[in-house]
């Protein structure tokens, strides 16, 4: 199909000829990649970023922006802008994916870039919503869960909270609702290029409480009614696009929150264990061994250890200040809180357990937190993880054996059994 696309062109065919690299990862993407395709046959032209390393490597935060906003500041009319905004941000899917399964790039790389990516996007997007109603505020978008920590997947919607100035009147709150609205609606709209998926149930009272809240109803929320998840939640929370000056207000506001003076007592612990039992039972799913997110040595596991020791002791130790799951550990170890192999176990659980998701992802085109149960899936999936041939049955063992070890150090430091 590819080559009745673009075969006839004379780049196409030399570009085979003359570049072997281009050929064996063409063919590699080819027969690995329900995802990568259809983003390759809308723009055959990108086939020419695979003879390049340093082209396959994610664009940072500041070009991304720049070339985000040439593009608002090109189109007058918010139609012709949001397409165009999305054709290039499916561009730059397709350098992420194909760093990946060239394996140029290491997972904690795809993930930044894929956030860099979401951030550059929703604040072009926000910039044309706005366009169209004059009375729009300022409005800062908070990223949430792993958009704010860096650490999106492919599958991942960007999860977020919006914010504007006190100062704003109804009307302007008004329009600021709008804004978002339709923010939103040009994202994840039907296409032929990949919608983005903005999820605010995060914000206070979920999906029942405000789209929008002005800075001083955030505090006020978070000082009379906060709850410990929110707490836990507001542990990821950063400056994701809009008003960044706005953003930072809010986020060095609810320092107290997150970070709770004299630590979480033993009463949140026990509710934070008692919240990750149900979500366990209730989203975990009759597969759960082989759930990727929710299972034993899974990310949610990782994660929420991670989360209670920052509740925990953050306030003492700034180092575990931080959005990164990976920069936490880091710090946990750095402290004294957690054993190098321990850090080390779960270190190696969560990127396992990312890389995995990723390239389920990548194979089967569809979001799944689960291990594939299909034959040729699962052996696509280990050979994009750099397994050989008939090695699918030796990533199993190994994700066996790693995610053991993080169940391990989960049950003494988050379950607190000995």
């Amino acid at each position: 199909q590819l080559s009745e696309d673009v075969g006839r062109s004379d780049w196409y065919l030399r570009l085979l000829r003359d570049t072997g690299i281009v050929a064996e990862r063409l063919a590699k993407l080819l027969s690995s990649s329900r995802y990568a395709v259809p983003l390759l046959r809308r723009d055959p032209a990108m086939l020419q970023l695979l003879g390049d390393d340093n082209e396959l490597t994610p664009r940072t935060h500041d070009d991304l922006m720049v070339a985000f906003t040439s593009i608002v500041e090109r189109h007058e009319r918010p139609d012709t802008a949001i397409a165009a905004l999305r054709a290039l941000r499916r561009r730059e899917l397709f350098r992420i994916a194909m760093g990946d399964v060239g394996q140029v790039v290491s997972t904690p790389q795809v993930g930044q870039g894929l956030s860099d990516l979401a951030g550059a996007t929703i604040d072009a997007a926000l910039r044309i919503a706005a366009s169209e109603n004059p009375d729009t505020p300022p409005i800062a978008v908070i990223a949430m869960g792993r958009w704010g920590g860096g650490e999106l997947g492919y599958s991942s919607d960007a999860d977020c909270m919006f914010v504007v100035p006190d100062d704003v009147s109804d009307a302007g709150l008004a329009a600021a609702i709008a804004t978002v609205a339709r923010m939103r609606e040009l994202l994840k709209q039907p296409g032929p290029d990949p919608a983005l998926e903005i999820d605010a149930d995060l914000r206070p009272e979920g999906r029942d409480g405000a789209l929008v809240r002005t800075l001083s109803s955030y505090l006020k929320y978070y000082q009379r009614w906060s709850l410990t998840w929110e707490s836990q939640a507001l542990l990821r929370a950063a400056a994701g696009a809009g008003d960044l000056a706005l953003a930072e207000e809010l986020l060095a506001a609810i320092n107290e929150i997150r970070w709770p003076a004299g630590g979480l007592d033993d009463a949140g612990v026990r509710e934070v264990r008692r919240l990750k039992i149900r979500v366990d039972r209730e989203r975990g799913g009759q597969l759960r061994e082989r759930n990727l997110k929710l299972g034993p040595g899974g990310l949610a596991d990782i994660e929420w250890t991670v989360q209670l020791a920052q509740l925990r002791y953050a306030h003492q130790i700034p180092e575990l200040r931080v959005t990164s799951t990976q920069l936490a550990l880091n710090a946990l170890v750095n402290a004294g809180l957690f054993t190098a192999t321990e850090v080390a176990d779960l270190g190696a659980a969560w990127v396992r357990a990312s890389q995995m998701r990723n390239a389920v992802m990548l194979v089967r085109g569809r979001a799944s937190d689960q291990i594939p149960t299909d034959a040729r899936d699962i052996a696509a999936v280990a050979m994009l993880l750099g397994y050989g041939k008939s090695e699918a049955s030796k990533l199993l063992d190994d994700w066996a054996r790693i995610s053991r070890r993080a169940t391990a150090v989960v049950d003494r430091h988050f379950w607190g059994v000995s």
